[in-house]
């Protein structure tokens, strides 16, 4: 499954007149670059979808990669030139995406937009980008909920809340989300809908693809955790 985003990058600058020049002629000049993720109505959220962002600015700055861990990941310095730098961002460790990004001084304040393609999202990360807009599966999704629910009261899917189980796995430490990757592992069954990119540290599961069994198992799991509301 590939989802798409637009994301936008906000620029800011503005002249330092109180700060000499380092060279004739160019002042020097405080700048920020922002990072927003946009909806369908094309309004701003924060983009909780990138794990980290890294600037990578001209070479002449002291420090040249710039990393940011947290929304709206603003990287923000002061120089006299402009020049085209790449963004980084990452949805995993391994896994990221890179934007160009031209830095100039032809406005004090500026936007550009940029396509953005998540391959196989984590069941975490899907959750985070419904936040912006539907999923490729979702209109199959909401019929395999509908047509389970409508087979009977002994279907998993009317003792099981799948959207709490998926906040649930959201939230998981590392290590325990290691062990439901191992339980999931162990108690596949043919018709389960599994993606799993070791190299990229990505693992994806369709829930309503679950067994029952394995879905108490989660279930449980979850519930002991107390991730379970």
């Amino acid at each position: 499954m590939i989802v798409e985003r637009k994301i936008r990058l906000v620029t800011d600058q503005n002249v330092m007149p109180d700060k000499p020049a380092q060279v004739e002629g160019f002042p020097m000049r405080k700048w920020s670059v922002s990072i927003f993720v946009l909806d369908e109505a094309g309004e701003e959220h924060t983009a909780d979808c990138f794990q980290k962002v890294v600037y990578n600015l001209h070479p002449s700055f002291e420090n040249p990669t710039q990393t940011f861990p947290k929304p709206p990941f603003t990287c923000e310095n002061e120089g006299w030139g402009e020049f085209e730098m790449v963004i980084d961002c990452y949805t995993t460790e391994k896994s990221k995406q890179s934007i160009p990004h031209d830095l100039n001084f032809q406005s004090n304040h500026y936007v550009s937009e940029h396509t953005v393609s998540f391959k196989n999202p984590s069941q975490a990360l899907q959750q985070i980008l419904r936040e912006t807009g539907p999923l490729p599966n979702d209109e199959d999704r909401a019929k395999r909920k509908g047509a389970a629910g409508a087979a009977g009261p002994k279907k998993a899917s009317q003792k099981y809340d799948y959207e709490k189980i998926a906040d649930g796995l959201g939230r998981l430490e590392e290590d325990d989300l290691l062990r439901v990757i191992q339980i999931i592992n162990d108690n596949r069954t043919e018709g389960m809908f599994i993606k799993s990119d070791v190299d990229a540290g990505e693992f994806s599961i369709d829930l309503y693809s679950m067994p029952e069994t394995l879905t108490k198992l989660l279930w449980d799991h979850l519930n002991k955790k107390g991730l379970i509301s």
